[in-house]
């Protein structure tokens, strides 16, 4: 399961305050193995959230926008878990996570989406055209026992 971030993402989004959030308390360097974990939990924090409506697949098949917005909110959350980790959060970078999991919360209770490569979603033996969107729902039940055929021989 690759990361929705990576750390050249960090640091291109906060070249600074990298450096002075995720600095070793011992030698003042950038622990990197420690950043590395925090963008591993803001993915697994992602994935668990986006899983009320998104499957496995569906996360690892998103397209190039979609993965750009999740990138962006993978940065804010994966940021606040790295200050969190060096006790050094403070109220902007907390907002910024805040908003990042509402957003997200937003996305799998279908108030917004991300599209995938995947061409539908599988289709069904009845499905004839096999374009089914992505919010559309697929019904299959069994033939009517009461109809009004089988009704009138009563």
């Amino acid at each position: 399961m690759p990361a929705f971030a990576t750390i050249a993402d960090l640091e291109s989004r906060f070249p600074n305050d990298l450096a002075l959030v995720a600095a070793d308390e011992q030698t003042g360097e950038r622990d990197d193995v420690r950043i590395g974990l925090g963008l591993d939990d803001a993915t697994t924090e992602i994935r668990a959230i986006l899983a009320a409506r998104y499957s496995a697949a569906d996360l690892a098949a998103l397209d190039e926008t979609s993965l750009a917005v999740v990138k962006v909110y993978c940065i804010d959350i994966a940021f606040y878990r790295i200050a969190l980790a060096f006790s050094r959060s403070t109220e902007n970078i907390k907002e910024r996570y805040d908003q990042a999991i509402k957003r997200l919360e937003a996305i799998a209770s279908g108030k917004g989406a991300l599209s995938t490569t995947n061409s539908g979603a599988g289709g069904s033996p009845t499905d004839t055209d096999g374009d089914v969107g992505q919010n559309e729902v697929i019904v299959e039940a069994p033939t009517r026992v009461f109809t009004r055929e089988r009704l009138g021989r009563i």
